[in-house]
């Protein structure tokens, strides 16, 4: 269990650099930008993705051009979230967007619901909104609404999600498609940050990329400790499943409250609760 709770830990520390980046003074477009660069090595190094198989007739394109623009997207609403609406509610909400990643097995990849799926599924949407509903003041600034970032990161990891699968169903291997979409996203968001840098709006600074070959690090870190925690438990996958995304809610939520001072409401708190029970119900029917 020891690769999943260091997957679990890359996963808020993510959360966490993109928390400080404000405080440290580093753009977080270009340390985003920085990051892919150092995915894309991390990945070629590590993994090394078949790359072959993406010569082929069928090969996914389209789907892996939409990842590549997707992520680095969601990447940028992600920093957004944790700013305005903390590191919980931002993990939470990722985590959760295994709701809408299990409704769209049901209605693209013929999954067959049944009642412990259900049960989960709606009571994670309950889970959803009590996350999203805060009605005392927040870290969100004057004029900033946490609700929007947060109901983005939860679609928006969703949408990954379906990608990948569609991706996978057409046969491209998983380190392959994650090679691809690197590289595509470090080349798209390089090239805004030349127009950025051209405009005069921002300066290339040692610290913005040194913050993103350390993000870079630790978002690879994540999949590839998740990647070996599957490897080393093969029978298991629902364990894997469930103690990751708990495992990141409970940390993120210490993290956020101990760490950074987050305030969560009554309702926040009964909704952290079932979320975990959720995932639990989600995990047993794997």
């Amino acid at each position: 269990m020891i690769y999943v709770l260091l997957a679990a830990c890359c996963s808020v520390l993510v959360s966490v650099l993109l928390k400080l980046a404000r405080r440290y003074d580093v753009d977080v477009a270009q340390a985003i930008t920085w990051n892919y660069l150092a995915a894309a090595i991390l990945c070629a190094g590590l993994l090394k993705p078949p790359l072959a198989s993406l010569q082929q007739a069928g090969a996914p394109w389209l789907p892996l051009l939409g990842l590549a623009v997707v992520l680095p997207s969601l990447f940028l609403v992600l920093a957004t979230s944790v700013r305005v609406a903390g590191i919980v509610r931002t993990d939470i909400a990722q985590r959760l967007s295994l709701l809408l990643s299990l409704a769209a097995a049901f209605l693209l990849f013929g999954e067959v619901a049944n009642p412990l799926k259900l049960a989960g599924l709606a009571l994670g949407l309950l889970a959803v909104l009590g996350i999203v509903w805060r009605t005392e003041a927040g870290p969100a600034a004057p004029g900033e609404h946490a609700w929007l970032p947060l109901l983005t990161v939860w679609v928006g990891f969703a949408v990954v999600d379906v990608m990948l699968k569609q991706i996978a169903a057409a046969g491209t291997p998983f380190a392959a498609s994650l090679q691809v979409s690197f590289v595509l996203a470090f080349l798209g968001m390089a090239l805004w940050q030349g127009v950025r840098v051209l405009r005069g709006q921002v300066s290339l600074r040692g610290k913005n990329l040194a913050a993103g070959l350390l993000l870079g690090a630790i978002n690879f870190g994540n999949i590839l400790f998740y990647v070996q925690a599957h490897r080393a438990l093969p029978g298991q996958p629902a364990v894997v499943f469930a103690s990751m995304n708990i495992g990141v809610v409970v940390l993120g939520t210490l993290v956020g409250v101990v760490g950074f001072g987050e305030r969560l409401s009554v309702l926040n708190r009964v909704a952290i609760g079932a979320a975990i029970v959720a995932i639990g119900l989600i995990a047993l029917t794997r």
